[in-house]
C-alpha cells in the first residue's frame, strides 16, 4: 500500500510537471551526463521531477557517464550539452589546451560523497583498522580516489604501503566487484552503501567526507561554445538547479525521498530518505550553486598531492561565475 501511494505521488508530481510549462512553449532539449547515479545528487533530480527545468523552458535526457573521463569526453564531442562531474576533470581538459574547453558554471556538492563498507560489522570504527588491507577505492585520477588516499594519509597509512588500494576498477563497477569477493573493504555512494548492508553484503563504517575539510567535488560543466552561443540556455540552467538545492535544504528527508523516487525505482524509499539523512549529516550539499573557492583550492592541494597537478591553477580558466552568481 506504501508504495503504491508513492508511485501515485511520483506520477502526480510528474504530471504537475508537464502542467508547469508556459502553454505553447517549445522547450530546449538538452542532455545532461552525470558522472554515476545517486542519491549523491538529489537536488538534480528534485530539479528534474519538480518540473523546475521545464518551467526554465528546458527538457533534460539524463544520461549515466559511468565515469569522470567518460562524461568529459561526451561533453566534449558534443554528445551531451552539460555534465556533471568532478572539477578536476575541468583541470584536466584545460591542460590539454582543447580549443573549446568546457567550463564550470555551478556547483552541486562539498564534500566526498562515499561511504566506506567493510565486511564486518566494527564498532568504534578507526581508519587505522584498515592497515595492511585490501581497499577498493576507485579510478586513477578522479576525485573519489584522491580524497580517500587523502584521508587515509591525514590518517597515517601511507597508500601502497601501509594499505593496498586498488585503483583498477571502473567506479560503477566497484561495489560488484566487492560483492563478487574482492578487496576487504569498498567506498561506495549512496543508496548503494544502504542497499549492501540490506542485503547483508557489508557494512557501513564511516563516511570519507567526514574526514576531510570541505572540497569542491562535484560541478557543473559546459562548453565555451554554449555559453558564448546560448548564454539564455545556461542562465536557466543554473537556476533550476539552485532551485532545487533550497528546496532540498528546505524539505524533510521523507518527502525528498518521495519526489526523487522515479530516478531509483528499485530502492525502497525509506532507504533513499535514509540516504538523504546520512548526505546531510556531512553537509553535502550546498544551498546555492556558486563555487566556494576555499574548497576549490583544497580540491587543488588533493591533486597536487596525488600528484595529478604540479601547481594550482587559476579559478578562471575553468570557472565562468556569471551563472551561478545570477542564479534566481
Amino acid at each position: 500500500m506504501r508504495k503504491t501511494l508513492i508511485f501515485l505521488l511520483a506520477v502526480t508530481v510528474l504530471l504537475m510537471a508537464v502542467g508547469c510549462g508556459k502553454s505553447g512553449e517549445t522547450l530546449d532539449k538538452i542532455t545532461l551526463n552525470e558522472v554515476t547515479h545517486s542519491v549523491f545528487y538529489a537536488p538534480q533530480y528534485a530539479a528534474i521531477y519538480l518540473g523546475y527545468f521545464e518551467e526554465n523552458g528546458i527538457e533534460v535526457e539524463l544520461v549515466n557517464g559511468g565515469g569522470a573521463d567518460k562524461s568529459m569526453t561526451a561533453l566534449i564531442s558534443g554528445d551531451a550539452d552539460f555534465a556533471l562531474m568532478g572539477p578536476e576533470a575541468a583541470i584536466y581538459v584545460q591542460d590539454g589546451e582543447f580549443d573549446d574547453a568546457p567550463k564550470i558554471i555551478a556547483q552541486l556538492t562539498q564534500t566526498d560523497g562515499s561511504f566506506l563498507v567493510g565486511r564486518e560489522d566494527v564498532e568504534d570504527f578507526s581508519w587505522s583498522d584498515l592497515a595492511g588491507a585490501d581497499l577498493i577505492g576507485g579510478r586513477k585520477g578522479g576525485m573519489p580516489l584522491m580524497t580517500l588516499e587523502h584521508v587515509l594519509r591525514q590518517n597515517g597509512l601511507e597508500p601502497g604501503k601501509d594499505i593496498n588500494v586498488i585503483t583498477n576498477i571502473q567506479f560503477d563497477l566497484m561495489g560488484g566487484a566487492f560483492a563478487a569477493g574482492e578487496g576487504d573493504y569498498v567506498t561506495l555512494f549512496e543508496p548503494t552503501a544502504s542497499e549492501f548492508e540490506l542485503a547483508g553484503k557489508g557494512y557501513v563504517l564511516t563516511s570519507v567526507g567526514e574526514g576531510t575539510e570541505p572540497v569542491s567535488y562535484t560541478c557543473y560543466m559546459t562548453r565555451q561554445s554554449l555559453i558564448e552561443e546560448d548564454p539564455d540556455l545556461v542562465q536557466r540552467f543554473v537556476d533550476a538547479i539552485a532551485r532545487a538545492q533550497k528546496w532540498v535544504a528546505e524539505t524533510d528527508a521523507l518527502e525528498v525521498a518521495q519526489v526523487i523516487s522515479p530516478a531509483f525505482p528499485d530502492t525502497d524509499v525509506d532507504v533513499l530518505a535514509s540516504s538523504i539523512e546520512r548526505y546531510r549529516a556531512i553537509d553535502a550539499w550546498l544551498t546555492v550553486p556558486t563555487l566556494n573557492e576555499p574548497s576549490v583550492e583544497h580540491m587543488m592541494e588533493i591533486l597536487i598531492e596525488a600528484g595529478e597537478l604540479e601547481t594550482p591553477v587559476e579559478i578562471s580558466t575553468i570557472y565562468d561565475p556569471t551563472f551561478a552568481q545570477n542564479a534566481d
